[in-house]
C-alpha cells in the first residue's frame, strides 16, 4: 500500500464546464469541428470583396477607354467618326454613343450594327442559372452588400438623364457609374466630352465579372463540401473511437457501484496507448483490488466469526459448570479457565481492532526521518532489560554505517520488530542466539533477524503472513497469540513501500531468518534529521 499524500478530491475551478458540460462528447466534437468549417465558409463573404475590386478595376478600365475614344473622335473628320465607332465598339466590345450638347442622340454603335450589348431576361429557364442567381442574392443579403440601381434605357432625345453624360458634359473629368442589369449582372457606363462638341458614353454589361465571381464560388464550394464531409467522418471516427470505450468504462463502474464487483469485467482496453487506455487500465486495476478488498474483508469477517467462538465455546462451557459445580478445587480450575478465556478474547479483540484501522491510519500517517540503527538498538537493550526467558540471548550486530535513515512512523515500525524478536525469542530453545543485523543494499536498508528455532517449512513461509494463521512452539501455553501479529507486521512494512520475508539461514544452521526491506530516505532528509 503507497503512501496517500493529501490532495485535493478534485479542483472544480479547473474541471468546472459550464453549459459545455451539460452536451454528449459526439455533438461537441462535431461542433468544434463545424465551427473550424463555418470560418472556411466565411471565404464566401471575402468573394464579396473581391467582386468588389474586379468592378473598381473594370470602372477604371471602362473611364480610360471613353477618354480614348473620345480623343479619338475629336482627332478625326466627322466624316470619319461612325467608321472609327464601329471600329472601336468592335474591339473595345462597348456600346459607344454619342450624344450632342442638348443631350441628343446622335450615333449608337448598337443602332449602326454592332450588337455586342445584350441584356438577359431577369428570369431563365435553367435551373443552374436561377440556383446561381439565388445564391447572388443571400450571399448579397448576408454580406450587407449595397445594391447597384437598375439599369433601363433612356429616350435618345434625353441624353441628358444620364449622370455620366451631364457631367462629362460640365467637361467635369470622366465619370462612370455602376448599375444593375435585369438579371443581376454589373452594367458600366463611362463618358467623356468631345471638347464642347457632344459627349461619348461608353456602355458594358460585364458579365464576366459575375462569371468569374460564381466559379470561384463553385471551387470553394466543392472544396468545403469535400472537406466538410471529410471532417464529419473523422468527427464522428473521434466521437466512436472516445466516446463508445468511455461509455463501457462508465457502465462497468456502474455495475461496480451497484455492488456486482465480481461479475464485472472492466475492459482494460490493451491496444490503446492513449489517455483512454490508461483510464481503462486504472479502473480495470482500481475495480481488481476493490474486489480484493471485498474478499479481504468478506475472508477476515469469517475468520474473526471463527476465532471469537472457539474462546467464547469455552467461556460458555466453564460459566455452565459452575451453576452446578460444588467442589471447590473443580471451581477454581472453571474459574481460572473463564479468567484465561477472558485475557485470551481481550488480546483477540485488541488486535482485530488494530489490523481493521491499520491501512486506514498508515494511510493517514505522516512519515518522519527514521534512523533504524538507533531504533533497533533501543529495541534490544529494553528487552534485555526486561529479562528473556530461557536464558536466550539477544544481539544486534551494528552496521559499518552509525546512521541508516528510512522515511516512516516510529512507532508502527517498532511494533514490526518487536514482534519479530518476540517470535525469535518463543522459538529459540535454551540458551539458543537471536540475532539482528542492518545493513545498505541497492538504496534500500535490510534488516534481518535470525533464530535457532525450527525454521519456517518452505510450503509454510508464505501462509505465516495471513490474518489467524498461527503455529506456535509446544512449550507455548494455547492462546496467548491470536494469530495476527505476522500480518499486522506485513501490512505495516508493506504501507512503507517495503517487504517482509522469511527465508533459510545462509550459514546452514537450523532456525529461520525475517528479512525486512524498506526503502532509504533520502540524503536530505538524513542531513536534516541529523
Amino acid at each position: 500500500m503507497g503512501r496517500v499524500i493529501a490532495l485535493p478530491t478534485s479542483d472544480e475551478r479547473a474541471l468546472t464546464l459550464r453549459w459545455s458540460g451539460r452536451v454528449s462528447l459526439t455533438p461537441r466534437i462535431l461542433a468544434v469541428n463545424i465551427f473550424a468549417l463555418a470560418l472556411l465558409a466565411g471565404g464566401f463573404f471575402y468573394l464579396d470583396s473581391y467582386r468588389a475590386r474586379l468592378v473598381d478595376s473594370r470602372v477604371a478600365q471602362a473611364g480610360r477607354e471613353a477618354q480614348l475614344i473620345a480623343q479619338a473622335l475629336v482627332s478625326v473628320p466627322d466624316t470619319s467618326r461612325i467608321p472609327l465607332i464601329l471600329r472601336l465598339a468592335a474591339s473595345t466590345g462597348s456600346r459607344v454613343r454619342v450624344f450632342d450638347q442638348q443631350g441628343r442622340e446622335v450615333t449608337d454603335s448598337l443602332q449602326l450594327g454592332v450588337r455586342n450589348f445584350r441584356l438577359l431576361p431577369a428570369h431563365s429557364d435553367r435551373w443552374q442559372v436561377r440556383s446561381a442567381r439565388l445564391l447572388d442574392t443571400i450571399f448579397d443579403a448576408v454580406a450587407g452588400t449595397k445594391a447597384a440601381p437598375p439599369y433601363r434605357e433612356i429616350a435618345p432625345e434625353r441624353g441628358l438623364r444620364w449622370p455620366d453624360v451631364r457631367t462629362a458634359r460640365r467637361s467635369e473629368g470622366t465619370p462612370a457609374t455602376v448599375w444593375r442589369a435585369p438579371d443581376g449582372t454589373p452594367v458600366i457606363t463611362a463618358a467623356a466630352s468631345l471638347n464642347g462638341n457632344g459627349v461619348v458614353m461608353t456602355t458594358v454589361n460585364a458579365r464576366s465579372i459575375t462569371q468569374t465571381v460564381r466559379l470561384e464560388r463553385y471551387r470553394l464550394g466543392v472544396v468545403l463540401l469535400i472537406v466538410s464531409l471529410v471532417s464529419i467522418l473523422l468527427s464522428l471516427f473521434l466521437a466512436r473511437t472516445i466516446v463508445r470505450p468511455l461509455r463501457r468504462l462508465a457502465r462497468a463502474a456502474v455495475r461496480v457501484r451497484l455492488g456486482r464487483a465480481r461479475e464485472v469485467v472492466v475492459p482494460r482496453l490493451p491496444s490503446r496507448r492513449d489517455e483512454i487506455g490508461m483510464l481503462a487500465r486504472a479502473l480495470s486495476d482500481m475495480s481488481q483490488a476493490l474486489r480484493a478488498r471485498i474478499d479481504a474483508t468478506e475472508a477476515f469477517a469469517a475468520d474473526v466469526t471463527h476465532e471469537l467462538k472457539n474462546p467464547l465455546a469455552s467461556l460458555r462451557s466453564a460459566t455452565d459448570s459452575l451453576a452446578s459445580v460444588r467442589d471447590p478445587d473443580l471451581q477454581d480450575q472453571l474459574l481460572a479457565v473463564v479468567r484465561d478465556d477472558v485475557h485470551r478474547l481481550d488480546r483477540l479483540i485488541g488486535d482485530i481492532s488494530d489490523a481493521s484501522r491499520l491501512d486506514a491510519q498508515l494511510s493517514r500517517a505522516k512519515f518522519d526521518p527514521l534512523d533504524l540503527v538507533a531504533m533497533l538498538d533501543a529495541l534490544v537493550a529494553q528487552r534485555l532489560a526486561r529479562g528473556i526467558e530461557h536464558q536466550v540471548r539477544l544481539r544486534f550486530d551494528r552496521p559499518a554505517e552509525s546512521h541508516l535513515f528510512v522515511m516512516g512512523e516510529g512507532a508502527r515500525l517498532e511494533r514490526v520488530f518487536e514482534n519479530l524478536i518476540d517470535n525469535a525469542i518463543s522459538f529459540s530453545p535454551s540458551g539458543a542466539l537471536v540475532v539482528l543485523s542492518a545493513d545498505r543494499e541497492d538504496g534500500d536498508i535490510i534488516v534481518r533477524v535470525e533464530d535457532e528455532g525450527p525454521g519456517v517449512p518452505e510450503e509454510a513461509r508464505e501462509a505465516i503472513f495471513r490474518r489467524f494463521h498461527s503455529v506456535r512452539p509446544e512449550s507455548e501455553a494455547f492462546g496467548r497469540h491470536s494469530g495476527l501479529g505476522l500480518a499486522i507486521a506485513r501490512t505495516i512494512v508493506e504501507g512503507h513501500q517495503g517487504t517482509i520475508a522469511v527465508e533459510s539461514r545462509e550459514d546452514r544452521l537450523s532456525g529461520a531468518r525475517f528479512v525486512v526491506r524498506l526503502p532509504a530516505a533520502s540524503g536530505g532528509a538524513e542531513r536534516n534529521r541529523g
